[in-house]
């Protein structure tokens, strides 16, 4: 699975950013000092006592060894698929029983020196040597398969889930316990990111249970899904919590009109600089009725079943057809599915129309939209429906960023729409323009000029940009609750 599984960021506590110094003090210093072995102990009193109330989750957030794959070995690992063998209950049972029967004899023989001068020194080199292997066949495993291939089979992960299953069946981990959670599944993209940054190589958007919960008892709760999910649902919660959180949202607003939707491919327009427009004709049903500013979902695979989602360009003139732009991604597993496999008369599957983030409400009167490379897609339909159906509407003002003039997208466009519309303003700004007749700079340059008293403001974009303004935007004096922004990265302002 090619450009499948995402190398991520995995460290998000200082436990978990430096943990990995305990295995190499233990595993290499205790070869001169071996009591330092006897803090292993310590180790599996801990991983096995949290797991009684939380299942795995030492192995996600307190782990030395899962320190050292994900912090150090993480960025050079060939970050492949897990072999199915290596998390089979068969592997896991044989090795955990061959680790166990070896480590328990090794135990037993030095119990016959209790009361000899090195004792210590000879208990804790059994400890030593057994952290030693681990970080040595594991970070093996790490670099040239998948950074927590070890941990698929590792006898204290096997320990865990023991330690878990009793807990559970006394009634206590069901009341303590944290697990991965959606607030709304109308809300999850299918877009399987959370099944990409995965260590255990999971998919939690395929399994989540009647109370939007991920139930898999390998999980480790490592919160990686958490901080990659694009439409920002999920978090950690116990079952209580989750079950709070269904109900508060129960009902979502832009999501109503979510379906599944069969569509034709009937064009493709090559833009240039790696873009192309898509034109879905609707199929089943045949008419779809969607707004400026929602987005659509894509399937582009069934195994497992995946979609993308990508902002709704066309304006909706009589419901039969929609338009994307989207932009090809160096090693990006949806647009090379897209552009590679898509060709004109290919029947495709949609989901929505749905979101409502990018959306004005009808009262508007002052409105300011910013977007930046791909993301000026969703105000090509939301500047001419500003302008064609908002009578509320007094002035409607676009701020345009790009890197050169030539790649401005619908820049004659938006000129026209300008040119014959007195409420609009069309200001695009390139970073490094070629023409002198180009404003130089970035949509922020342009924020810090402009008097927004009373705008609502809605922004598409770079990550960095949508942060970038949101604060300008805040000093300036603009209400918070008046700043909308969509963006494919998880954003927290």
């Amino acid at each position: 699975m090619k450009n499948y599984f995402i190398k991520t960021t995995r460290a998000f506590t200082p436990i978990r950013k430096y943990a990995w110094i305990f295995t190499v003090l233990v595993a290499l210093g205790g070869l001169w000092q071996p009591k330092l072995g006897l803090l292993v102990v310590l180790i599996m009193a801990g991983l096995t006592g949290t797991a009684f109330f939380n299942g795995r989750y030492w192995c996600g957030n307190f782990c030395p060894h899962g320190s050292l794959f994900d912090v150090l070995i993480t960025p050079i690992s060939q970050n492949r698929k897990i072999p199915k063998f290596l998390k089979s209950k068969t592997m896991i049972s044989l090795f955990f029983v061959f680790f166990m029967f070896n480590f328990s004899r090794k135990v037993l023989n030095v119990t016959t020196l209790w009361g000899n001068y090195d004792f210590f020194d000879k208990l804790g080199f059994v400890f030593v040597t057994t952290y030693l292997m681990v970080m040595v066949v594991g970070g093996l495993f790490a670099l040239l398969v998948n950074p927590r291939t070890w941990c698929q089979f590792c006898p204290m992960g096997t320990l865990q889930k023991l330690s878990y299953r009793v807990g559970k069946t006394l009634g206590i981990a069901k009341k303590t316990e944290k697990k991965i959670t959606a607030c709304s599944i109308d809300q999850c993209h299918a877009c399987g990111k959370c099944a990409r940054v995965c260590p255990f190589q999971l998919t939690p958007y395929l399994e989540f249970s009647e109370n939007n919960q991920f139930d898999n008892i390998n999980c480790i709760k490592c919160s990686t899904c958490v901080e990659n999910c694009p439409a920002g649902i999920l978090s950690l919660e116990t079952e209580e919590d989750a079950i709070k959180l269904k109900e508060d949202s129960s009902s979502v607003h832009g999501y109503e009109s979510r379906q599944q939707i069969e569509a034709e491919i009937s064009n493709i327009i090559d833009l240039g600089n790696g873009i192309k427009e898509y034109v879905f004709s609707f199929q089943k049903p045949n008419k779809v009725h969607y707004k400026a500013g929602q987005f659509i979902l894509i399937k582009i695979q069934d195994n497992p079943k995946q979609y993308r989602a990508y902002s709704i360009s066309s304006y909706n003139e009589d419901s039969t057809a929609l338009r994307v732009i989207i932009k090809k991604i160096e090693k990006g597993h949806g647009t090379d599915i897209i552009f590679n496999q898509f060709k004109i008369g290919d029947t495709i599957e949609l989901e929505g129309p749905m979101g409502d983030e990018l959306v004005p409400s009808e009262d508007t009167e002052k409105v300011l939209f910013i977007g930046n490379g791909i993301g000026i897609t969703p105000f090509i339909a939301l500047s001419k429906d500003m302008v064609l159906n908002h009578k509320s509407a007094k002035e409607v003002k676009l701020l345009y960023g790009q890197r050169y003039e030539h790649e401005f997208l619908y820049h004659e466009y938006f000129n026209e729409l300008d040119k014959n519309n007195d409420i609009f303003e069309y200001h695009p700004v390139a970073s490094r323009p070629d023409n002198q007749d180009t404003r130089k700079g970035y949509v922020t340059d342009l924020i810090k000029e402009m008097s927004l008293e009373g705008y609502k403001v809605y922004m598409c974009g770079s990550k960095n940009m949508i942060q970038d303004s949101y604060n300008i935007l805040v000093e300036k004096g603009v209400r918070k609750e008046d700043i909308f922004y969509e963006s494919e990265e998880k954003i927290k302002l």
